[in-house]
């Protein structure tokens, strides 16, 4: 089998993906813009040849990567990043080399479009906040007396909570409107709920092989807009509702062979035409996995190797990793040095929480925003132990 796997260095533990593939036998060949003597010697070893370009967004430069793997190695048999921003090059690549064990160009804008998951969404019966694409403050207007205030407004097609706004007044919408971007932009009606994920890998049947369920802040777009911290957990078992509306949504949008991360809102109050308080409504598909060092956190709180359960998916169409005998809640928290000063300090942490703490490091600049500067994990068999933590790392002075 021969996969190419793009960008295998970013994020920094997505060599693992190739690691547990080469250790399947795989063929196992990246294309990447970092020079081949700066990739970390794991990254290295997991690959059997890696192909550097200058610009990964130069699709030329990209297609010429993997013409020259086709040649060497004959027929590609997967070209995957499982990173968001690459999702619609890879369905692009996937279709001009007859790639067909994932989706291909006709078919991603169900994947990236807000708008069009809508689509699959009601094909499932997974209720959605509403929405309308609106080009003109007439349109807004119309729609928000419709709702009400306040409103979210975003890119259509966007990675994250980039470009996002929530509108709380008639002034605030105006002045989205005096300065309008250029990209196509929806408006949702805003929904006060907390965040969770379905995380999931599955099978070329759509079957379930791994699950896990993981508590989110209330808001990324504020985490990124009010530079707020970020601290969120995974669970360690999987609600049954939630787990009932994740496997309707992969079914819904045929998520075929891949990692699949699915968030919605559980509703902190009552919404007519959602439903109750404690209900789960969708807010987004991600068909990739989870962000920054999420599926590491699976893995502590699961016990498991979600890296080897998605190699084994591709080699074998299976899983073979058995489930594990013992689960722990694993939480993230970061401290962000434009807010500073925190009450305890990094040495303080670490003596307190030491044996606790699963990772421990500071991130790549491209991160900050949302994962903060110095990022802190840990494992608890408790919610009560994981908001203790959450709370000595992040309070401030």
């Amino acid at each position: 089998m021969n996969f190419i796997f793009i960008s295998p260095q970013f994020p920094r533990t997505y060599w693992n993906f190739c690691d547990r593939l080469k250790r399947n036998g795989v063929n196992v060949l990246g294309i990447g813009d970092t020079p081949y003597d700066a990739l970390p010697p794991e990254t290295r070893g997991a690959l059997n040849e890696y192909y550097r370009v200058n610009d990964m967004g130069n699709y030329d430069e990209v297609f010429r990567a993997v013409a020259f793997f086709s040649f060497k190695y004959g027929k590609i048999d997967w070209i995957e990043s499982n990173n968001e921003h690459w999702l619609e090059q890879d369905a692009r690549l996937r279709t001009d080399f007859n790639v067909t064990t994932g989706v291909g160009l006709s078919e991603i804008n169900a994947y990236k479009s807000k708008s069009a998951m809508k689509a699959f969404y009601a094909r499932g019966g997974v209720p959605t906040a509403r929405f309308r694409r609106v080009t003109t403050l007439e349109a807004a207007e119309r729609f928000v007396a419709e709702v009400g205030f306040p409103v979210v407004v975003k890119p259509d097609v966007g990675v994250g909570a980039a470009n996002t706004w929530a509108l709380h007044d008639d002034a605030e919408l105006r002045g989205f409107f005096a300065n309008p971007p250029s990209a196509d932009y929806i408006m949702e009606e805003f929904v006060h709920g907390d965040i969770f994920s379905f995380d999931a890998i599955t099978d070329g049947n759509c079957n379930i092989l791994f699950e896990s369920m993981t508590a989110w802040p209330p808001s990324i777009m504020d985490i990124v807009n009010l530079d707020l911290d970020l601290s969120y957990y995974v669970s360690r078992d999987v609600s049954a509702a939630l787990k009932a509306l994740g496997r309707r949504t992969v079914a819904a949008f045929g998520a075929r062979r891949r990692f699949v991360h699915l968030e919605f809102f559980r509703l902190r109050e009552t919404k007519e035409g959602l439903g109750a308080a404690g209900d789960f409504v969708a807010l987004e598909v991600n068909m990739r996995p989870a962000g920054g060092y999420t599926p590491d956190m699976m893995n502590f709180a699961h016990s498991t190797d979600v890296y080897q359960i998605w190699a084994d998916m591709v080699t074998f169409g299976e899983r073979r990793v058995p489930a594990a005998e013992r689960e722990y809640f694993c939480v993230y928290a970061s401290q962000k040095d434009s807010r500073r000063p925190y009450e305890h300090s990094h040495e303080e942490i670490l003596s307190r929480y030491g044996n606790a703490i699963v990772m421990c490091e500071r991130m790549p600049e491209l991160m900050v925003r949302t994962m903060g500067n110095q990022m802190y994990t840990a494992k608890f068999d408790t919610l009560e132990e994981v908001e203790a933590f959450r709370n000595f790392v992040l309070e401030r002075k």
